[in-house]
């Protein structure tokens, strides 16, 4: 583990950056950004066509490490350059952001008010790919729709197994265990979240570092107690479909945790933007995030 890097993810001030759209939710990123479905053929061009939106981003001027802690990388990503060297090196040698990686292979069907995560049969080599390529921890999400004690729980012993396996790589594991913003029993499944999440942290050992991603809650400083926890080296919040500004209003709101959004992040960007227009846009979304992370 790169001490540094570490350093910077316990204490640092900023954000993070999702970049780890995937095969499934690509077509819409790629549209929302002025890119259609007929302007690529297969998969090939499409992630292309990602990735040069993905790089035009990272080597903006206003993407910096001052500002952002780090970024989450889909694989392909990892895969690929970044100006003529490993998108992981350029963002860590060249921006000084650490970089992460989304390890999941998606979401099974729904289940008990949930979806868990599809098997990651050859997680073992992709987290050793990884660690050789600089990566310092790993992101995978599941997915809460109701307040199901039974379903919640799955999700959560999910995550923490897996999370077993990644710390033993020598990385540390982002546990997203995203509740749907728009169900009605989010107050519900939230509480039942918590617990069990802190019956989790209970036992880990003093040496074993988690990050957590949740959707904004709808107590504030609802994760108050995951802040001040010695196995928790971060809190994260998603937008989880809110727009920037009231992702941001609502992150403002819990204080300690920091931003790692995806769509509110990337809101408003063009491909057909003039650099100095995309530039200035997304100088004015990371101020944004920014401000509402230092509370």
């Amino acid at each position: 583990m790169n001490d540094d890097q570490f350093q910077k993810m316990q204490s640092g001030q900023g954000f993070m950056a999702a970049l780890d759209q995937s095969g499934g939710s690509t077509p819409k990123s790629l549209k929302v950004y002025g890119i259609d479905e007929d302007q690529y053929s297969d998969d090939d061009e499409m992630f292309a066509l990602m990735h040069a939106m993905r790089s035009r981003i990272i080597t903006s001027p206003s993407f910096s490490g001052d500002r952002i802690l780090a970024a989450i990388l889909f694989e392909d990503t990892m895969d690929r350059e970044i100006a003529g060297r490993g998108s992981v090196s350029y963002l860590w040698d060249v921006k000084r952001i650490v970089p992460f990686l989304k390890v999941d292979k998606g979401l099974a069907a729904e289940r008990d008010g949930v979806q868990v995560m599809n098997p990651i049969p050859a997680l073992a080599s992709l987290l050793t790919r990884a660690e050789q390529n600089g990566v310092f921890g790993t992101k995978m999400r599941s997915f809460i729709r109701l307040g199901s004690r039974i379903g919640i729980m799955a999700i959560v012993d999910q995550q923490f197994d897996l999370a077993d396996q990644i710390m033993a790589a020598g990385l540390v594991p982002i546990i997203e265990p995203e509740v749907d913003i728009h169900s009605s029993e989010k107050g519900k499944a939230e509480e039942i979240l918590k617990q069990s999440i802190a019956d989790h942290l209970g036992e880990l050992a003093p040496h074993q570092y988690v990050i957590l991603k949740v959707s904004l809650p709808d107590v504030d400083d609802f994760y108050s107690d995951f802040v001040r926890h010695p196995n928790v080296l971060r809190v994260l919040a998603l937008s989880g479909g809110y727009g920037q500004r009231e992702a941001d209003l609502r992150l403002s709101a819990n204080h300690g945790l920091i931003a790692s959004f995806s769509r509110a992040l990337t809101e408003g960007l063009s491909v057909h933007q003039s650099d100095a227009e995309f530039n200035a846009k997304l100088e004015h979304s990371i101020e944004g995030i920014l401000e509402a992370s230092l509370t």
